[in-house]
């Protein structure tokens, strides 16, 4: 009995550092973008990415997240890169929660949590085993129309909360 406990309690650990993990390369993608973004060549000055928490739907709408020039001409290569939303911050008693969306050819390809519920161990623990379940929930759902994790319900409304405002800043 005590050894089905041990290995329970060693693959919970496992699961909840496998996703700390992702959680880290998600952020190191965001800055690495963030950072490619703002050294590119984009002369518009209305890209649609970075941490700025800009979400003006008006000067993002169809925007690139990069520099885009080339013989595909500006309609095709607007049409033909990604886009980023920020979501709304939406506080929470646990900590803040704000998505990102990357948005290619009207849809969402990528979810990533620019912040997420920190206030103490647990809070982490939840946020960082609910992230990458409604992350591929909403990729499969390609709306904020899904259903909140069991035991991390503060955390799911206020990502869809975001995931929502991210969405509507797309007009998708």
């Amino acid at each position: 009995m005590k050894a089905r406990g041990a290995v329970s309690a060693a693959l919970a650990s496992a699961g909840i550092l496998l996703a700390g993990w992702q959680a880290g390369v998600q952020i190191a993608e965001i800055r690495g973008s963030a950072a490619s973004t703002s050294a590119g060549t984009d002369t518009g000055g209305t890209g649609a990415t970075g941490a700025s928490g800009s979400s003006d739907s008006s000067s993002q709408a169809g925007a690139p997240a990069s520099g885009a020039s080339g013989a595909a001409g500006s309609a095709g290569a607007a049409a033909a890169a990604a886009a980023t939303y920020d979501g709304a911050m939406v506080p929470t008693r646990f900590g803040s929660v704000q998505v990102q969306i990357t948005v290619k050819a009207g849809a969402i390809t990528d979810v990533t949590a620019l912040q997420l519920t920190d206030d103490d161990r647990k809070s982490i623990q939840i946020s960082n085993r609910a992230a990458p379940l409604l992350r591929s929930e909403v990729l499969a759902a390609q709306s904020a129309d899904v259903k909140s994790i069991s035991g991390a319900t503060v955390t799911s409304n206020a990502y869809l909360t975001s995931l929502q405002a991210a969405i509507d800043a797309a007009n998708l």
